[in-house]
């Protein structure tokens, strides 16, 4: 068996990448890895032997954290460390960019080699679902993003995340995609971003900002729709209010981190762009 070597993802890697993670149950990432090998912030990377792709990686800069994720390996290529390596070689480049925290999200067969190399629990996700409410003409206290509401939310998601997440948010958020709820003052309280992947990156001020937003989703969602949300464990009063109105928890996850801890309000985030891009 050829030993794989590591490159860059190209965009003409798509397709392989896409087939290779798709046909062992892992989910589509067509729409995730399209945007990775085409965002200057995004590291994805690939290993390949013989031709065919076998591994990916993906890292993101996020200011002074960096991101990593959509770690894949062939079945028939497992225990011989290209995971590993791949998430190495991903670390590397994020350190050469200046990130000095690295955060992912661990499937629990991905933990154990996280810390090993050197990561350490930090909270956990909570991703809760909750089906779609009958349609409204309008849903008061939320509204479509305009170009104008671009540096209030790219403040806001940096006192929430304490990352740079610019460059996805000005590539993402247009009036179709986007809508936030505005303050008293006109300032703006919370977002949500939709990412074509299905991803959902949400930031909030205050509970009920958040809600709102989560409403005006079920809205749109119909009866028949679904409707799903992240919350980290420091958000308890998140928790007990989504609860409260149907929400049920369907999975969760630890978020890890090795490096310098973020300073950041784990209690304004209740949703993710998802894969590795926080």
């Amino acid at each position: 068996m050829t030993a794989p070597g590591l490159r860059p993802m190209a965009p003409t890697d798509v397709d392989a990448a896409t087939e290779l993670i798709l046909g062992n149950d892992w989910g589509v990432r067509r729409e995730w890895l399209e945007f990775a090998t085409t965002q200057a912030a995004c590291i994805p990377m690939v290993a390949e032997a013989d031709g065919e792709i076998v591994g990916t990686g993906v890292g993101t800069v996020n200011g002074p954290a960096g991101w990593i994720g959509t770690i894949f390996i062939a079945p028939d290529r497992r225990g011989h460390g290209l995971g590993r390596a791949i998430t190495q070689a991903i670390i590397d480049r994020l350190e050469s960019a200046g990130c000095r925290s690295l955060v992912l999200v661990a499937t629990s067969e991905g933990r154990r080699l996280y810390e090993r190399m050197g990561f350490e629990v930090q909270t956990q996700y909570r991703i809760m679902q909750a089906i779609g409410l009958p349609p409204v003409d309008r849903e008061d206290g939320v509204r479509p993003f305009e170009v104008t509401d671009l540096p209030g939310l790219e403040r806001l998601d940096r006192e929430g995340t304490g990352e740079d997440r610019a460059h996805a948010i000005r590539r993402l958020a247009d009036g179709e995609t986007a809508k936030v709820v505005t303050g008293a003052e006109g300032g703006i309280d919370g977002f949500v971003i939709r990412a074509p992947w299905g991803g959902g990156a949400t930031i909030a001020r205050s509970a009920d900002a958040a809600l709102r937003i989560a409403t005006a989703r079920r809205r749109a969602a119909g009866p028949e729709g679904r409707v799903r949300v992240g919350l980290l464990d420091e958000n308890v009063e998140g928790l007990a209010r989504l609860t409260e109105i149907g929400f049920r928890l369907t999975w969760s996850a630890p978020r890890m981190l090795r490096g310098e801890p973020q300073s950041w309000r784990p209690d304004w985030i209740w949703g993710q762009f998802n894969h590795a891009m926080g």
